[in-house]
């Protein structure tokens, strides 16, 4: 479809959205009204980016039109330098356009629960746990985002054999959708006296956070056991029956939480969790016809799959599923991590539009 069509037909809808969120009546139901203000808030950024095209095609059409046409020799270098400019900016913003034009996914927006696991590794790979937490919850304290510990399992070590945690605040599940998975680390243990360097890894896990209407759970799908809380080296946390074990039934998934020392906090965050690796669970059904027929954007989301490495004594860290590799580990494992993920996200979406136009060829 002509870029400019597509463009006017984006206006055109805009405009609609526009006349529709004055009407009280759409206030009313909240569902709607989000899924408008959603619609309308990308179009928005759509129409803005026409008018500065539309602009360009302009000055582009006024140059040549002077060049052919005007006398003064001064004016038409002038407009040769322009027209030069204004040429180069084009192709650029057509592709910022095409990746524009891309409709938002809903998930976007939600809030996550974020579990990290250690892996291969014994205490490193605990230790790298909790580095991850630290690095993950930067990132959130720079963005402005919330965050929440769920749940902690800790080493003799001062790692972490488990975490969970959430983050809350915009855009949170569309900035780091694409962190779960395999993260090795290669550097130099506090505890090996010959300087020899070791390779451990920790696996992530990035679920966006469900709502109570997103996902119903049946009580009679749900075991709920109460135990005492256990910290590492067998020193119990409490001595009340505070820790909860939801067992989900009909999948098998099991969730314990002991972090709070009530009982009733821990069942509620334990509901959270099972809630969100529930809708997790569905959604990867959702989307599993279509990434059998279309390779995922981003790697496969396997949770197995070896995504990035961390070498300290080079200072690199290197994202395997876009080979993008960065000299500046020092910074990213303080929070400073925008270059990789917004580099990730870009070629998320330049994926998905060749995919797109694949499949609108064929389908013509």
């Amino acid at each position: 479809m002509d870029l400019l069509k597509k463009l006017a037909d984006c206006k055109t809808r805009f405009d609609e959205l526009d006349a529709h969120i004055m009407n009280p009546d759409i206030v009313k139901d909240v569902v709607a009204y989000k899924d408008v203000m959603r619609e309308h808030g990308h179009l928005a950024e759509v129409v803005a980016l026409y008018d500065e095209y539309k602009k360009i095609l302009k000055g582009i059409e006024d140059d040549t039109a002077m060049i052919t046409n005007e006398d003064d020799h001064e004016m038409k270098e002038m407009a040769r330098e322009e027209l030069k400019m204004l040429e180069e900016q084009k192709p650029q913003l057509e592709e910022k356009i095409k990746l524009k034009l891309i409709p938002p996914d809903p998930l976007d927006e939600k809030n996550i629960i974020v579990e990290i696991r250690n892996g291969v590794g014994g205490d490193e790979a605990s230790l790298f746990v909790a580095d991850l937490y630290e690095m993950y919850t930067r990132f959130a304290e720079i963005k402005g985002w919330k965050y929440e510990l769920l749940n902690a399992t800790e080493t003799e070590v001062g790692g972490y054999k488990e975490i969970s945690f959430s983050l809350s605040g915009k855009f949170v599940y569309g900035t780091l959708r694409w962190e779960g998975g395999v993260h090795r680390v290669q550097r130099v243990p506090t505890t090996e006296a010959q300087g020899r360097i070791h390779t451990s890894t920790v696996t992530v896990a990035v679920l966006p956070e469900a709502e109570e209407t997103d996902i119903v759970i049946k009580p009679d799908d749900v075991r709920i056991d109460v135990m005492r809380a256990g910290g590492p080296g067998g020193q119990c946390v409490n001595t009340t029956d505070s820790a909860v074990r939801l067992t989900h039934i009909p999948t098998g998934l099991v969730v314990i939480q002991q972090d709070e020392k009530s009982q009733i906090k821990n069942k509620a965050k334990a509901f959270r969790v099972l809630r969100a690796r529930l809708f997790d669970l569905e959604e990867r059904k959702k989307h599993a016809e279509r990434d059998a027929a279309r390779k995922s954007m981003v790697g496969s989301g396997d949770r197995s799959e070896r995504i990035r490495t961390y070498n300290f004594p080079q200072n690199r860290v290197t994202d395997h599923r876009i080979n993008l590799t960065l000299y500046k580990l020092d910074q990213f494992m303080l929070g400073y991590m925008d270059d990789m993920l917004d580099a990730l996200n870009v070629y998320a979406k330049e994926e998905q539009l060749k995919s797109d136009v694949s499949e609108l060829d064929k389908a013509q």
